[in-house]
């Protein structure tokens, strides 16, 4: 961390820090920017020449990739206390998955608009009043616009004929995986629109979005976005064995007119008798990881790196570097300097007999609570686990509805 703020004048020990040659405070600006968003704004504000010799991540915090406060998770309220919620008076707290800082940020855009996934850090976030999509940087408040979602109805057919037509957004809202890339400076967001199975892509200077021509398997779980790709696992029935796929952001189509989004390419196997059914994605140390149960009795999980997959190796691992990895509908790593307790190469899932939340350690291969239940309960109201909290930014209708699993 840099020095405290030189603000006293004649302090010969300031003007020194305040004088460090411009290429030495830029080199040491994007080490800390490495790190953290916040850091590297904190660092900006020691003094005037610091500030001057470093870029500013207001007005490019969307388009600039390098300031996308990724390890950044919005942190649900509890008790209904949504996002725009009128007592929290604009005001969203954020907890940082590396280092378990909490900071409140203020956004008073969810007085008309609601939160439907996060990529990198930004907020996905859907206007009530026109389906407009936004990407939302919650740290420097930058907007980039996109197109209203109710532009992907008329391309949909007969997808969604069975809920009734005030509703369609609403319910493709639901189930929304994004990601975002850049190519020559242009920005492209891919949507996967789980509930029909297809993919919708769009730019900033785009009128509306253009949906896949194709669908990927029904019933497997929703993808999961990486390094501005997709992926996705799915279990080929009658083999046993699970294929990954990744889709890539569009491309340029050959007479140059327009994009195209290539369907889903097969990228690794996870052999039979590994995994079973369902299995789970997760981002963990700028890799991904599958995991999953060996059997039907769900006893044991097994993690597996996915460029171990890609190379043929299917070697389970049992160290995931310390980290703890949260699953249900999605995925969250989560470092062990970011949990009260000691948590290391722990898997939280739900139990499903019990509907009670565990954890299984990936090195001995043994089950435990995931926390006590005075940690969920307690006095009432009560405090709620920090666990709990996580798990449920998992959840997308407890996430941005402002409820903690367990307790509503």
């Amino acid at each position: 961390m840099p020095p405290p703020a030189p603000g006293s004048n004649g302090d010969p020990v300031a003007e020194r820090w305040a004088s460090l040659p411009e290429d030495l405070i830029r080199l040491v600006s994007w080490r800390v920017l490495a790190g953290d968003l916040l850091d590297y704004i904190r660092f900006r504000s020691v003094c005037g020449s610091w500030r001057s010799a470093t870029a500013s991540p207001r007005g490019t915090g969307v388009v600039d990739p390098r300031f996308h406060p990724r390890r950044w998770m919005m942190l649900p309220e509890g008790h209904g206390l949504h996002p725009g919620h009128p007592h929290l008076r604009g005001y969203i707290r954020f907890l940082n998955l590396d280092t378990g800082k909490l900071v409140r940020a203020h956004l008073p855009l969810f007085s008309d608009h609601r939160v439907v996934d996060s990529v990198d850090g930004l907020l996905v976030l859907l206007r009530d009043q026109d389906s407009a999509v936004r990407l939302v940087h919650p740290f420097t408040g930058d907007i980039a616009e996109l197109p209203p979602l109710a532009t992907v109805l008329s391309q949909l057919g007969i997808l969604l004929d069975s809920v009734p037509a005030p509703h369609r957004i609403k319910r493709l809202a639901e189930s929304i995986c994004a990601s975002v890339s850049f190519s020559n400076g242009a920005m492209i967001v891919m949507l996967a629109l789980h509930e029909v199975y297809h993919i919708a892509f769009a730019t900033t200077l785009d009128q509306q979005w253009t949906l896949s021509s194709w669908n990927y398997q029904l019933g497997s779980p929703a993808p999961v976005s990486f390094q501005g790709k997709l992926y996705l696992a799915c279990y080929v029935l009658f083999c046993g064995v699970i294929e990954i796929f990744q889709i890539d952001p569009p491309v340029k189509d050959e007479v140059g007119s327009g994009c195209v989004l290539h369907p889903p390419k097969l990228i690794a196997t996870v052999p039979d008798g590994n995994l079973i059914m369902t299995v789970h994605l997760v981002e963990c140390d700028s890799e991904i990881l599958v995991l999953g149960y060996k059997d039907m009795t769900r006893s044991q999980i097994a993690v597996f790196k996915l460029t171990d997959l890609i190379m043929q190796r299917c070697i389970p691992i049992t160290s995931i570097g310390g980290n703890t990895l949260f699953i249900t509908e999605r995925g969250i790593s989560v470092a062990p300097s970011a949990l009260p307790t000691h948590m290391e190469d722990n898997v939280v899932c739900l139990e499903p007999e019990e509907d009670n939340l565990v954890q299984y350690h990936l090195i001995s291969s043994t089950w435990s609570p995931a926390s006590d239940d005075c940690s969920l309960f307690g006095p009432a109201p009560g405090p709620c686990s920090l666990i709990h909290l996580i798990y449920s930014c998992c959840i997308r209708n407890r996430w941005n509805r402002g409820l903690v699993f367990g307790r509503e």
